[in-house]
């Protein structure tokens, strides 16, 4: 039997008189992506928040790749990548040196045909000397992405991973979900767009009040009537 790459049991996060969260409970084996959904408000963020080992749960406790997400978590830190929704790429740094830091930090040393593979890979590498304060969004993102491939974590947790991409960027990124996916990884991805992230999905499910609920994969379509779906439609 596979080891179960993330265990949530009865998690809960309050901010003061604020149940942000409330019994969520979910299991993932390795080669699994569970794509969340829900409005804005709902919790997506805090939950990855806490599976990031960047926030606390009031409440319940859980695991990844059987370690304790609350005792271990300077061992966990090397096991996964949180690719939130802010890119966190230094200024004043350019891209090749903007990894190469991110990397040391992780105690990693990537080689230069290293750094410069993941970048090609992205599509950024013509503009691998320039300084990041130069960077659009979407490069910035796609700077991001190299950061997470050449760490090669084995859980993915990501915050709106498809926003300020092209469509370009968009193929690398879920490209690269499937990539990990087909090596055993697991991944869990907060997201707007269903449309974008049905084709990696495995499972799904939709954060409301709090209130984590699973729903199905099989009409992850456009609604009848040509609008387009809202979270709430969508895998339902």
């Amino acid at each position: 039997m596979s080891m179960t790459a993330i265990s949530c049991q009865h998690l809960g996060k309050a901010y003061g008189h604020y149940q942000v969260l409330h019994d969520v409970n979910l299991t993932l084996a390795p080669g699994e992506c569970f794509t969340l959904l829900g409005p804005n408000g709902a919790g997506k963020t805090t939950l990855l928040k806490i599976l990031a080992t960047l926030q606390r749960p009031s409440e319940g406790h859980y695991e990844m790749l059987g370690m304790n997400g609350q005792t271990d978590r300077d061992a966990l830190r090397s096991h996964f990548v949180f690719l939130a929704h802010s890119t966190h790429v230094y200024d004043d740094l350019n891209a090749r040196e903007n990894l190469a830091f991110a990397l040391a930090l992780r105690g990693q040393r990537p080689t230069d045909h290293d750094i410069k593979m993941a970048l090609d890979r992205v599509h950024i590498g013509a503009f691998a000397e320039m300084k990041t304060r130069h960077y659009s969004a979407g490069m910035k993102k796609r700077l991001a992405l190299a950061r997470t491939m050449l760490a090669r974590p084995r859980i993915l947790l990501l915050d709106e991973p498809f926003t300020a991409l092209d469509s370009d960027g968009t193929a690398i990124m879920r490209d690269y979900i499937g990539e990990r996916l087909s090596d055993n990884g697991t991944v869990i991805m907060a997201t707007h767009d269903p449309e974008q992230a049905r084709p990696v999905t495995t499972r799904a499910g939709r954060l409301r009040h709090g209130t984590l609920q699973e729903i199905a994969l099989d009409s992850c379509v456009r609604r009848n009537d040509g609008r387009d779906m809202q979270p709430d439609d969508a895998f339902s």
